[in-house]
């Protein structure tokens, strides 16, 4: 048995499925980077003189975050203080414990979206490069299969191909893909894929925008006047702002979030790219700085690689996983 085999008694059978070992997979370089890190703090049982400075050194090389690391830190020496651990086993299980005591404590968000409204919008957001194309496609793939129409509109007029690559995924996937010229006002683009979404009775319109930061004036004017634009048509619209962050660019991803946070309300974060990480910390860093929930979590690079997010598989996945 793993250092972390006391944690298998929280999973049920049921949850050791497919998406266990999906999480399991797209995990694993995370897992070896964390678990053979905190599994090397000591030769034997006891806990070593230096441990809090080597789980420091570990916390932030996952890219969990400074303040975070901190508190994790402080709390963990408080539980190993009251609770007299002697053994390193007992400290590294009380670590967990700790780690993940936010989520446990707090209610849990559903990751799903709520189809509370007809059309339903989702606006996605961030940076280029961090695959939001793909997630986008990932997304409407999903609420496809659940039996949800689905529309695209490509709000990101900007970039060059994004117009296209988000065309293809439509003639993939057999939806209407809504665009402009290209460099014409996204919100122009928006708006017509709203008004279409409504007339056609859409479940769910997804809109694409510009990844590029700019300046956070600039940035912030342009996602405010898609949102006020969408809201004419479809009342209180935006329903969802999904961030778009690629967990390999680690505490850059957390500085990213900041900026769009500022700009738009975001309603969740979606992690890209963890199966090519070995620091999966990011997640952990995002819901404690910025309280923003991550939603959904990319595993690997096929069409069904997006899983709802949950901390019981992550944890699993991070710790136990094969």
């Amino acid at each position: 048995m793993g250092l972390f085999s006391f944690l298998k008694n929280k999973f049920s059978k049921k949850e050791s499925s497919n998406t266990i070992l999906t999480y399991d997979k797209g995990l694993k370089k995370a897992k070896k980077a964390f678990t053979d890190e905190i599994n090397s703090l000591s030769n034997d049982d006891s806990i070593p003189s230096n441990y809090f400075d080597k789980l420091e050194e570990i916390l932030l090389e996952a890219d969990i975050g400074v303040t975070l690391v901190t508190d994790i830190i402080n709390n963990l020496s408080k539980v190993i203080k009251e609770n007299k651990i002697r053994s390193l086993k007992d400290a590294n299980e009380a670590l967990i414990d700790v780690m993940f005591k936010d989520y446990s404590k707090e209610e849990q968000l559903l990751s799903d979206i709520k189809f509370d409204n007809k059309p339903t919008v989702l606006l996605v957001v961030g940076v280029n490069g961090v695959g939001k194309t793909t997630t986008i496609a990932k997304l409407a793939n999903r609420y496809l299969k659940q039996g949800k129409s689905v529309m695209l509109a490509a709000a990101d007029t900007f970039r060059a191909g994004a117009i296209e690559q988000l065309k293809e995924w439509g003639n993939r996937l057999h939806i209407d893909v809504i665009t402009g010229e290209a460099n014409s006002d996204p919100a122009s683009v928006a708006y017509k894929g709203a008004k279409l979404a409504r007339e056609k009775n859409i479940d769910l319109l997804i809109v694409d925008t510009a990844g590029r930061l700019q300046t956070k004036v600039n940035l912030m004017n342009e996602l405010a006047k898609i949102s006020r634009v969408i809201s004419k048509e479809i009342p209180n619209a935006p329903h969802e702002t999904f961030l778009v962050l690629d967990a390999t660019t680690g505490q850059n991803g957390v500085i990213q979030a900041k900026a769009f946070n500022e700009a738009t309300k975001i309603s969740g974060a979606v992690i890209t790219k963890m199966d090519g990480t070995s620091k999966g910390g990011i997640l952990l860093a995002i819901r404690h700085d910025l309280n923003i929930p991550v939603r959904f979590i990319g595993l690997g690079e096929g069409i069904d690689d997006l899983k709802e997010f949950d901390i019981n598989q992550y944890l699993h996945g991070l710790c136990i996983g094969e």
